[in-house]
């Protein structure tokens, strides 16, 4: 099973749906695919430029590892050369926080949602509302 475009594109409708209805600030979400690749990112009206970035490297992270972007940072605490290490090989692109959601179908990951904007919980909360309404399984670690 690959993750679609129209997929990818309606976890964002979902996001900031969710988002307005659980009075969160403004987002920025990434969906990326399972081999990690942008398939879709929206960057609502009144988030830094750096929310782009931020959104991604909290996906890739997950898709990187093979686990929500949580567990990442609870590693990071335990483990924290083993994440920076890791941040070094992906060119510094890892954002080991919450946000960073697998996405998985019939227990293989499809992709990751990336959000930030809001606290790293909320986004979190955020993404897994969207995953789980698309009917997919949400991994956050």
């Amino acid at each position: 099973m690959t993750l679609t475009l129209q997929q990818a594109q309606s976890l964002i409708s979902d996001c900031i749906n969710w988002r307005k209805a659980n009075d969160l600030k403004p987002l920025t979400v990434a969906v990326l695919d399972s081999g990690g690749y942008l398939m879709a990112l929206a960057r609502e009206d009144g988030t830094s430029n750096l929310r782009p970035q931020i959104a991604q490297g909290k996906a890739a992270g997950a898709i990187a590892m093979g686990l929500g972007s949580r567990a990442l940072y609870e590693r990071a605490k335990v483990e924290p050369f083993f994440i920076q290490a890791m941040n070094g090989l992906a060119d510094g692109s890892l954002v080991p926080v919450a946000g960073g959601v697998l996405i998985k179908q019939d227990g293989v990951i499809i992709g990751a949602v990336g959000i930030t904007g809001d606290t790293s919980d909320r986004d979190e909360a955020c993404a897994i509302a969207a995953i789980e309404n698309a009917g997919f399984t949400a991994d956050g670690g």
